[in-house]
């Protein structure tokens, strides 16, 4: 503060010895650390679709399950935050969110990559997923990336797969949807050809909602998948990181995947990830 604003304060605190005003205007200001104003206020705020299971949807009660909300229980009492505060966002928001400090950080599988690093931070990645291309049951006519030239390609706005489409298939006719069941329904209803989705999450979804769709071809690519906050939030970074390093070594992880991904390891395909993409 300068001189005028010091002495204003010095003022201030005179009065308030003789109780006539209050100290409003001279508290310290807010810490610009995520970490320290979480723990301060006992509650992470996390961020994640609420629509994408099995990684993370409502269930019957209206609450959230699945992997990203076990691992964010877990990650928050790890850190010494007694409460989870679930925000529900999309894809297209998450980035935006997180910088306007909307929420804290956002646990809800997205793409670790160079574009998206220039405006946020991420955690060490915490799950790999792998990219599939679904179409009608009846379809014999796609079979994986080379027969999908053209074609009308259904994906979740502000994902990787909606810009893996629109770069590396030709012609491609993109049509984007809140979430993957949106976009997995048009195709099993021949309003889209074919949906890039998780193959956990669209086998997941068709199974569950009955959809008329099947995973086709190879997987197209994979994707490992961080947590999301904003730039310079070393501490965080460092203890989120730690915190996952030992839900990695002390079998945590594994449990939670387990539970939620067909019995899938979760722990053991991060151990594959090549160094400089683990850690």
């Amino acid at each position: 503060m300068n001189n005028r604003q010091t002495s204003r304060c010095l003022q201030l605190a005179a009065l308030l010895v003789t109780g006539a005003v209050t100290a409003t205007g001279c508290s310290a200001a807010a810490s610009d650390s995520t970490l320290d104003n979480a723990r301060s206020k006992g509650t992470l705020r996390v961020a994640l679709t609420q629509a994408n299971p099995p990684w993370n949807f409502l269930d019957g009660d209206n609450e959230p399950v699945g992997y990203d909300v076990d691992v964010a229980r877990e990650l928050a009492k790890r850190l010494g935050i007694g409460k989870v505060e679930f925000v529900g966002s999309d894809f297209g928001s998450f980035i935006e969110g997180v910088r306007a400090n909307r929420f804290d950080i956002v646990i809800s599988g997205q793409t670790i990559t160079a574009e998206r690093r220039q405006q946020v931070d991420f955690s060490r990645p915490y799950e790999v997923n792998g990219i599939s291309v679904f179409v009608g049951t009846g379809n014999t006519s796609i079979t994986g990336l080379a027969s999908l030239k053209g074609r009308r390609i259904a994906v979740t706005e502000g994902t990787t797969q909606a810009e893996y489409a629109r770069t590396k298939i030709p012609g491609a006719r993109i049509k984007t949807y809140k979430n993957a069941t949106l976009a997995l329904t048009d195709v099993g209803q021949g309003r889209a050809d074919a949906a890039l989705v998780s193959k956990f999450q669209g086998a997941y979804l068709a199974d569950k909602n009955d959809l008329r769709v099947k995973a086709t071809g190879a997987l197209l690519e994979t994707e490992v998948n961080g947590m999301t906050f904003r730039k310079g939030q070393q501490d965080l970074k460092g203890k989120v990181d730690k915190a996952l390093n030992d839900m990695i070594g002390d079998g945590t992880l594994s449990a939670i995947s387990r539970r939620w991904l067909g019995g899938l390891d979760m722990a053991a395909e991060l151990r594959k990830l090549p160094a400089g993409q683990a850690g």
